[in-house]
């Protein structure tokens, strides 16, 4: 009996495969290439799928299919979506902490820290979902018998360069407000750290939140990068990840469809991060509408 039980004991690891989350579903790279991910100190970690220009075009068809549902959903069910994946990323809370810690270097205790952070931050923007219209939209006075609103409406498909020194948290500070204002989002992994980012996706993929709302690549930051500035179809970039030199080459080919850029800046991810993040990507809609007039005082509503 010792013996058997002694044999059941010895069993192989089971490697974790990562794959791209495109269209509510996980690929692999079309082209077939992955590339090796270690830790800070080089010893390896995973293979991780090494995304194709094909992939991005694939991902660019994935969040504009899901754009027209999820804009068109309520703000209040939009809070209620990102809520869930705040709930759904406590529940594998120790798995991130793993990651983060061997993406990062970071201790068990500073890596939790991060990845708390990253958790409330999801809450955080799911509260704003319903408010950012009061905040940024309203009424308009002006001289005349009209009702003048302006209220912000989605940018549409936006490209996303997730920090590359932030691989959790700053991924969550970059990729939450994107959706939460209604905008779908294509998320270029960080090149050297993209495991957090795409177990992340596997969280998305369980929670409520629909096929390519959200879509996650990984691999070389510029050259999937480059494709989705110039593509026609992206209405904005986000370019956190992106160093000067290859912010500037991303930002020429984004000037050829007028897309919405922000520039990269210095970010404390661990700050409260405000609402400019939603507001980058929000476009305003103003609409005149007449009062008419009541009796012949010739007063108005």
């Amino acid at each position: 009996m010792s013996d058997k039980s002694e044999k059941f004991d010895e069993r192989l690891s089971v490697f974790k495969t990562y794959k791209l989350y495109v269209g509510g579903k996980f690929p692999r790279s079309e082209s077939g290439r992955v590339y090796e991910v270690t830790d800070s100190k080089g010893k390896w970690l995973a293979n991780a799928p090494l995304s194709s220009r094909k992939d991005a075009r694939d991902a660019v068809v994935a969040a504009r299919k899901a754009f027209g549902g999820w804009s068109g959903a309520t703000a209040y069910n939009r809070g209620q979506v990102l809520y869930r994946v705040a709930e759904m990323l406590e529940g594998r809370r120790d798995q991130f902490v793993r990651e983060v810690a061997d993406a990062e270097g970071l201790s068990k205790s500073k890596a939790a820290a991060q990845v708390d952070a990253a958790i409330d931050r999801w809450v955080w923007y799911a509260g704003w979902t319903d408010k950012i219209a009061q905040v940024v939209g309203g009424g308009n006075p002006v001289a005349g018998p009209y009702f003048n609103l302006s209220t912000p409406e989605p940018t549409g498909v936006v490209a996303v360069l997730a920090p590359q020194d932030s691989s959790f948290l700053g991924l969550v500070s970059v990729t939450a407000p994107v959706i939460a204002t209604g905008n779908t989002a294509i998320v270029i992994a960080a090149e050297k750290s993209p495991l957090p980012a795409l177990s992340l996706a596997e969280v998305l993929a369980t929670s409520d939140v629909p096929g390519g709302v959200v879509n996650v690549l990984s691999g070389r930051t510029a050259e999937i990068a480059l494709p989705l500035a110039a593509h026609q179809d992206v209405n904005a970039i986000d370019l956190a990840g992106a160093d000067d030199s290859l912010a500037k080459e991303l930002e020429i080919a984004a000037a050829d469809n007028l897309k919405r850029v922000l520039r990269p800046q210095p970010v404390d991810y661990a700050a409260t991060p405000g609402t400019d993040r939603m507001t980058a990507f929000l476009e305003t809609k103003t609409v005149w509408h007449p009062t008419g007039a009541l009796g012949a005082s010739g007063s108005s509503y």
